[in-house]
């Protein structure tokens, strides 16, 4: 395996759209990097970048010890799971897996070796017989794992290989490519637009923007710390409810709302300098919490039991929100609901650039 390190790399078009801006990070050997984002952000392009499928405008790109940016992508070594199964229909399932192996050359012996170590990597050992329409959504997601596998690759680029499956599929397969990159201890690039899968597979993540890198953190790091207000909404299910207004130090910290209403923070430990400020203050659903005689009561609109937690989805004004409670009694839709801020957990960020508030 080897390390992937991007310095200063740019997509540029023709027509002057800039698909990633500079971007400059290191894939350790053997880690599980995820590049996150919405649609459009550049995550894909970044991707297609380090396997040679977009060139390079400007910035190096090296694998291992050798620059790149000039090498074919067959010559990259690297292997490349897509969207796509993009498997052939009429071969079995071990054709599929060696395919690959025979174009580039190799011997009847050395590609059968290889395809039944990924077959029982994969737990696919029964189905090498198999054609692709015979198989479930997550075997042929398992079976275009393993075309990558038999490569044993310096690098493995997988560019949203959960998005075509269920929710029940994806949650398994997300289990199965955890294992796969433990069992490996292989360098792997995930993209993917699911905030869960980059939470849940990623040692570290890469949020991107409009192709401009925000953060580059570990899933925790940024969940709790997120520099931004784009990385603190977009990371987190659901997302983290924001409130607008001006910080107000009297008889304790309160936010005033835009609409001339009031949280109570407490006894907040805030810097003395925010009095006054325009805020954006992040606060996640889990550290909203009841609390009667707050001065601060939502309209209770829509009410989600999932078992362990209730949603609750509220408006205040025009605010939408949503607290994660506990299971218990019921708040009625129509009705209010009153709450406090954890001030402890709320973040602060700058009401026009975002960026957080350290106070």
């Amino acid at each position: 395996m080897a390390r992937v390190e991007l310095d200063g790399v740019r997509k540029v078009y023709p027509n002057g759209h800039v698909g990633v801006a500079g971007a400059t990070f290191e894939v350790a050997d053997g880690e599980l990097l995820v590049l996150v984002g919405p649609s459009g952000c550049g995550k894909s392009t970044l991707l297609r970048m380090i396997a040679g499928l977009e060139t390079i405008s400007a910035g190096t790109l090296r694998i291992g010890d050798r620059v790149v940016n000039d090498v074919a992508p067959r010559d990259r070594d690297i292997a490349m799971v897509f969207q796509s199964y993009a498997l052939y229909p009429h071969m079995s399932v071990a054709d599929n897996l060696g395919f690959g192996l025979k174009l580039r050359g190799h011997d009847r012996a050395s590609v059968d070796a290889r395809v039944r170590e990924a077959a029982k990597t994969l737990e696919l050992d029964a189905l090498l017989d198999r054609k692709p329409g015979q198989l479930s959504g997550g075997q042929r997601q398992r079976v275009a794992l393993g075309r990558a596998l038999v490569r044993s690759p310096q690098v493995f680029l997988l560019d949203e290989p959960l998005s075509n499956l269920d929710a029940k599929l994806r949650m398994s397969m997300r289990v199965e490519i955890a294992r796969l990159h433990r069992q490996l201890g292989a360098t792997m690039v995930y993209v993917t637009h699911d905030q869960i899968e980059a939470m849940t597979l990623g040692q570290r993540i890469v949020v991107l923007d409009r192709g401009e890198i925000q953060q580059i953190d570990t899933p925790m790091a940024l969940y709790e710390r997120p520099v931004n207000l784009f990385v603190a909404t977009f990371l987190g299910s659901p997302a983290m409810n924001v409130l607008r207004g001006r910080l107000l130090r009297a008889d304790g910290w309160s936010l005033l709302l835009d609409d001339g209403g009031r949280v109570a923070l407490g006894e907040a430990a805030l810097d003395a300098g925010l009095d006054g400020r325009e805020v954006a203050l992040g606060i996640r659903p889990e550290h909203l919490q009841r609390a009667e005689g707050s001065g601060f009561a939502p309209v209770v609109e829509v009410v989600e039991p999932v078992g362990s937690d209730v949603f609750v989805n509220l408006r205040h004004g025009a605010l939408p929100l949503i607290a994660r409670l506990p299971p218990g009694e019921l708040p009625t839709p129509g009705s209010t609901l009153p709450l406090r801020v954890e001030a402890r957990h709320a973040h602060l960020f700058d009401a026009e650039s975002g960026a957080r508030i350290e106070a």
